[in-house]
């Protein structure tokens, strides 16, 4: 599979001068265009309260619809068309909004995180899964990865065969109730997006050194903050082996996005 690493969704939270992006994975496969999530699409600018709703004020997206999937996908001279699947990480807005764009597209994802967007339960995610966001009704695919099966130390994945062989979806719940990592086969090496399992390389690469603010707002939101702190762990260990045929992404950091981008690993 060819990948690109797109920024689907410029964030500019307080105290955060370098901002975040919304990394989302393009696949040609053969049997054609896979999204690993998708960012923010072209409704959201025109419906930024319902499809966001009052997280916006805290990580104000800069809503420009050229970063959208559908219009880059475009720029590359690929055919938006050719979508036929989205794998998603979690049901959060900021990773579901471009979905929409997509709407003939099947939407992958764990079945506990179907649930949960389908069925909020706490008033977190009620905040969270925003009824708008399942307006257009998406073909959901649940998924349930077997704890039996394991990736490279996680217990609980699922090969998606049935969109492409070398497309890995892992249980990594805390997040959110059912958020998944992805893991993508690229050829002479894979690549780990961990979604919003971690938001800052500062986390995993042994610095330490994160932005306060976003830590903080890491904690606010996490469903499970005990699992969080557990995928921190495992996560720090798989980047700490220093793997030659693994990229370790996530969704947020734009220093791992450009590291992507020039097809360099993480030191």
């Amino acid at each position: 599979m060819r990948v690109h690493h797109l920024n689907c969704a410029t964030l500019r939270p307080p105290a955060m001068p370098d901002g975040l992006v919304c990394h989302v994975l393009l696949l040609e496969t053969a049997s054609g265009l896979v999204l690993v999530d998708s960012g923010l699409g072209l409704r959201d600018p025109a419906e930024r309260a319902r499809r966001f709703g009052p997280a916006r004020f805290f990580v104000r997206p800069a809503y420009d619809p050229e970063e959208s999937a559908f219009r880059q996908i475009t720029r590359l001279g690929l055919d938006p068309q050719d979508v036929r699947h989205i794998v998603l990480t979690h049901f959060d807005a900021d990773h579901t909004g471009g979905i929409a764009d997509f709407p003939w597209a099947q939407i992958h994802l764990t079945a506990a995180e179907s649930f949960a967007a389908r069925h909020p339960q706490t008033l977190q995610e009620k905040g969270r899964y925003l009824p708008a966001q399942l307006e257009h009704n998406p073909l959901l695919v649940e998924h349930t990865p077997a704890q039996s099966e394991s990736w490279r130390g996680f217990p609980g994945a699922k090969e998606l065969t049935d969109i492409a062989p070398g497309i890995v979806l892992i249980n990594l719940p805390g997040h959110s109730r059912g958020h998944a990592a992805v893991a993508v086969d690229a050829g002479e090496r894979w690549v780990l997006h961990a979604g919003d399992s971690f938001y800052h390389h500062g986390q995993v690469d042994g610095a330490g050194k994160a932005p306060k603010a976003l830590l903080a707002m890491e904690r606010l939101i996490a469903y499970d903050w005990a699992k969080v702190r557990a995928n921190h762990d495992r996560l720090t260990q798989l980047w700490a082996a220093a793997e030659p045929d693994l990229l370790l992404v996530n969704a947020h950091d734009p220093h791992l996005l450009d590291l992507a981008r020039r097809g360099r690993a993480p030191s």
